[in-house]
C-alpha cells in the first residue's frame, strides 16, 4: 500500500485516504482531525519538506528542467488547450511518483485558451476564462527581464506544486508578464493561449525560453544538466544558454555543450504545429541579443524555423510514437530521431468504479502500471459492473447538460478531442441513412462528441456545424450531443463512460493520441484508424 506522511505528528497515512488540505498547489493528508486543524494553523510552517519543496523555495538537486507551451496541471487552471498539455501533465505526474528530479515551466494564460459557447446551429463562439491563479499557485519573490522589442519586459514566477502518491513534489513555474513595471500591452503578452498573431507568438517564446531559464537562474536552480523541451516552442532556450556560455568563454560558442544538455521530443507532422518566424520578426522582436546569423544557421536560412532550431541543438530528439518516430525521421532527413510512445498516468484516468475493481484485484497498480498485465484475470461481470457505474455518472452528466434523452440501454460512442479537419470527427456520420438503418435492425446507438476549435481554424468550426446539423436530421431516432468546453473532468468522465472509444484520424496525421488509452483504464475498447499509438496497442483477433 503507498503511504505518505503526515506533516504534524510524522504518522503515515494511505495514498488517496484521510482528510486532505491543499495549500499552495500542494495536497497535504492528515491520519487525524487534530493534525489538520494544527496544520491550518500555521501551513507555511509545516509545507516545508515534508511534501518536497518549501512554497517558493528553490532546490539545487533539480537535475531536469522541462520546459511546455501547455501544462494540464489542475482541472481549475485553464493553462492546456489539449493534447500536448494533458500529455505535460501526466508526464510530471509520473515524475513525481517516481521522485525524479524535475522542476517545470510553462506560461500562466490568464485567460486561458477560451470558453466556448455553441449556438443552436453549431457556431463556435469565444469567451475569456475567469480564474484567480492565487488559488491555486504561489506568487514566487523572484522576477527576471527578457528583451523584446527591445524594451525590458519584467516576468515573475508563480509556482504549483504537483504531488506524488508517495508524497514527492514537482514544482512548476508559470511565468507571468502582467507585473505592474510593464507597459500595457507587455502585461498581456502572457494571458492567451495560443493567441494573437505571430508576433505575440514570438514574445510567447521568448518568455517561455529565454526567460524560463533565466527565472530557473533566479530560483537557484543552477544544477540543471539537462533541459527538455515538449515541442519547438521553448528552442530558444538553447539560445539564452548558448549566450550565458558564451559570456563565460568568448572565444566561440559552445554548441556542442549546449547540445549535450538539450532534449527535444517532437509531437507532431502536422505543419501548423512547427512555429516558423519571418527574420525581419525575429529581428524586431530580439533585436542584437541573438545574432542573426547564428539564428539562421541553427533554425533555417529563410525562416526561423523551432522545430529545427530545436533538433540542431538536441542531443537527443524523439517522436511520440513509433510511426510518428518514422514520419518525422521523413520529414526531417539527416537527423536521429527516436521514438518513445506516450503514455498516460494512470491513477489520473481511471474512474471511481474502476480504481475500486483493480484494488481489489491488482494491488499496486497506481504505482506499477506493468501489474495490469492481471486484468485478463479479473471476472467479466465485475468489468461490466464497474463500467455501467461509470456510463451512468457520463449519462448523468449528458443529460443535465442538453435535456436530451440518452438512455442507459443503447450503444454509447464517445469522440472527443481538439476540432481539427484532420482528426474527422465528422466522419461516423457521412452516411447518416446507414446509421438509422442500425438502430433499427441491430439495436439503439447514441453519440457523444466534444472538442474545441482554435478560433482561426475555421474548417475545424464547420466540422462541429456539420456534427450539429446531422444531429437535428437524425433526432429523435439517434441521440447525438455536442459538450462545451472539453477539459479534464469532461474527458475523464467519456473516456471512462463510452460503450466504445472512436478514434478516425487522417493517417499519418496522429502523432500518438492518448484518449483511447484512457479508455483502456475503464474497459472501454477503441475502434480506430492504425495510426498513432494503436499501431502498437491494437490487437488482431
Amino acid at each position: 500500500m503507498n503511504t505518505v506522511k503526515d506533516p504534524i505528528c510524522g504518522m503515515m497515512v494511505p495514498a488517496g485516504q484521510g482528510l486532505s488540505v491543499v495549500y499552495e498547489g500542494q495536497e497535504f493528508r492528515f491520519c487525524s482531525d487534530l493534525c489538520r486543524r494544527t496544520f491550518l494553523a500555521t501551513p507555511e510552517r509545516y509545507a516545508t519538506g515534508s511534501a518536497g519543496l518549501a512554497p517558493g523555495a528553490s532546490d539545487v538537486t533539480r537535475r531536469i528542467a522541462y520546459f511546455s507551451m501547455e501544462v494540464a496541471a489542475d482541472p481549475g487552471m485553464p493553462t492546456y488547450s489539449g493534447g500536448l498539455g494533458a500529455l505535460a501533465g501526466d508526464t510530471l505526474r509520473s515524475c513525481a511518483d517516481l521522485k525524479i528530479p524535475v522542476v517545470a515551466v510553462s506560461l500562466l494564460y490568464a485567460r486561458g485558451h477560451f470558453e466556448q459557447h455553441l449556438d443552436e446551429w453549431g457556431n463556435q463562439h469565444e469567451q475569456p476564462v475567469q480564474w484567480e491563479p492565487s488559488k491555486f499557485a504561489r506568487l514566487l519573490p523572484a522576477t527576471v527581464r527578457v528583451s523584446i522589442e527591445g524594451r525590458p519586459v519584467v516576468v515573475r514566477a508563480w509556482q504549483y506544486g504537483i504531488t506524488g502518491l508517495t508524497g514527492y513534489v514537482v514544482p512548476l513555474l508559470f511565468l507571468d508578464s502582467n507585473v505592474e513595471e510593464n507597459a500595457a500591452g507587455d502585461r498581456e503578452l502572457t494571458s492567451d493561449l495560443y493567441g494573437g498573431d505571430e508576433r505575440y507568438r514570438l514574445a510567447q517564446e521568448i518568455i517561455l525560453g529565454i526567460g524560463g531559464v533565466r527565472m530557473l537562474r533566479a530560483l537557484g536552480y543552477t544544477h540543471v544538466e539537462r533541459f527538455h523541451m515538449n515541442e519547438g516552442h521553448a528552442a530558444l532556450l538553447a539560445i539564452e544558454l548558448l549566450r550565458e556560455r558564451k559570456q563565460t568563454e568568448p572565444a566561440a560558442w559552445d554548441f556542442d555543450g549546449v547540445r549535450r544538455d538539450c532534449i527535444f521530443t517532437t509531437h507532431t507532422p502536422v505543419p501548423a504545429g512547427h512555429d516558423e518566424f519571418w527574420y525581419g520578426l525575429v529581428k524586431q522582436m530580439l533585436g542584437d541579443t541573438s545574432p542573426l546569423e547564428v539564428l539562421q544557421m541553427l533554425g533555417g536560412k529563410d525562416r526561423l524555423n523551432m522545430t529545427l532550431l530545436a533538433l540542431n541543438m538536441s542531443t537527443y530528439v524523439n517522436g511520440v510514437a513509433k510511426r510518428h518516430g518514422q514520419v518525422s525521421q521523413e520529414m526531417f532527413p539527416g537527423y536521429a530521431i527516436d521514438s518513445i510512445t506516450n503514455g498516460v498516468h494512470s491513477a489520473t484516468w481511471t474512474s471511481p468504479s474502476f480504481q475500486q475493481l483493480f484494488d481489489r484485484h491488482i494491488p499496486g497498480w497506481r504505482t506499477d502500471p506493468f501489474t495490469f498485465r492481471h486484468a485478463i484475470s479479473v471476472p467479466a461481470q465485475e468489468i461490466w459492473a464497474a463500467h455501467v457505474q461509470a456510463k451512468t455518472r457520463l449519462l448523468e452528466e449528458v443529460r443535465k447538460r442538453t435535456l436530451l434523452p440518452f438512455r442507459d440501454d443503447a450503444l454509447t460512442i464517445g469522440f472527443a478531442r481538439r476540432a481539427t479537419q484532420y482528426k474527422r470527427a465528422d466522419l461516423v456520420l457521412s452516411e447518416p441513412s446507414q446509421l438509422i438503418d442500425i438502430a433499427r435492425t441491430v439495436g439503439p446507438i447514441q453519440f457523444i462528441f466534444a472538442g474545441k476549435a482554435h478560433p482561426k481554424d475555421e474548417s475545424g468550426k464547420e466540422i462541429i456545424r456539420r456534427i450539429i446539423h446531422i444531429a437535428r436530421q437524425l433526432k429523435p431516432e439517434i441521440p447525438i450531443a455536442y459538450l462545451e468546453n472539453y477539459d479534464l473532468p469532461l474527458a475523464k468522465l467519456l473516456t471512462s463512460g463510452a460503450d466504445l472509444w472512436l478514434n478516425t484520424p487522417l493517417r499519418p496525421l496522429e502523432a500518438s493520441g492518448t484518449s483511447g488509452m484512457k479508455a483502456a483504464h475503464n474497459g472501454v475498447p477503441s475502434l480506430s484508424i492504425l495510426d498513432g499509438w494503436w499501431v502498437e496497442g491494437h490487437i488482431e483477433t
